[in-house]
C-alpha cells in the first residue's frame, strides 16, 4: 500500500482561500490520480478494521466522494448529509459554526433506522462543528456510530476534542 508520506506530499497548499490567513489544503491532486485516490480508499477502509459499518455517512460535498467510495469498498449502503435546503425529503437539520462562519446541515428522517451502525467520513477535521452537527443528527435517528474517519485532520484546531467520546481516525495531520 502507498505510504502515507506520499498522500501528504500530494496535498498543494493554497494561500489565502477562502480568505486571507487560510491556508486551504487542495485534495484534488490525489483525487485525479487513481493510484493515490485508491490508496486514500484503502486507508480510509482499514482505519476501522473489523468494526463493519451498516452504512458509511458521508459529509457534503467532499465526504461524498470519500464516504461513497469507502461504502462501495466495504459493501454497505452511503447516507449523505447536506447542506440545508439541498434533500428533497422530509429532513432533520442541526446548525453549526465553521472556522469562518456558520452553516446548517440536514439528514433525510428516514435515511438510518435505530441501531444501523454508521461510519461517518469527511475529507476533513478542522474545529469539528460540521461532524460534530452530523453526529447529532445520526443520534437523532438512533444510530450506533462506531466512528468517524478524514482524509486530513487540522490539528491545531482540535476539532477531535468535540467528537468524543467516538472513535475518530485521520490519516494524514498537520
Amino acid at each position: 500500500m502507498i505510504p502515507l508520506e506520499t498522500l501528504t506530499a500530494a496535498i498543494r497548499n493554497v494561500p489565502d482561500f477562502p480568505k486571507p490567513g487560510i491556508v486551504f489544503k487542495d485534495i484534488t491532486p490525489v483525487l485525479s490520480d487513481p493510484i493515490l485516490f485508491k490508496a486514500t480508499i484503502d486507508h480510509l477502509c482499514q482505519s476501522f478494521e473489523g468494526a463493519t459499518p451498516d452504512k458509511v455517512v458521508g459529509i457534503d460535498a467532499r465526504g461524498f466522494i470519500f464516504g461513497a467510495a469507502v461504502a462501495l469498498q466495504l459493501g454497505c449502503g452511503f447516507v449523505p448529509i447536506r447542506k440545508k435546503g439541498k434533500l428533497p425529503w422530509k429532513t432533520f437539520e442541526k446548525s453549526y459554526e465553521l472556522e469562518y462562519g456558520s452553516d446548517a446541515c440536514e439528514i433525510h428522517q428516514d435515511a438510518v433506522a435505530p441501531g444501523t451502525k454508521i461510519l461517518l467520513i469527511d475529507d476533513l477535521l478542522g474545529t469539528g462543528g460540521t461532524a460534530t452537527a452530523s453526529l447529532h443528527l445520526l443520534n437523532q435517528l438512533g444510530a450506533e456510530i462506531i466512528g468517524a474517519s478524514f482524509f486530513i485532520e487540522l490539528s491545531f484546531l482540535h476539532g477531535r476534542e468535540r467528537l468524543a467520546p467516538y472513535p475518530v481516525q485521520s490519516l494524514l495531520k498537520f
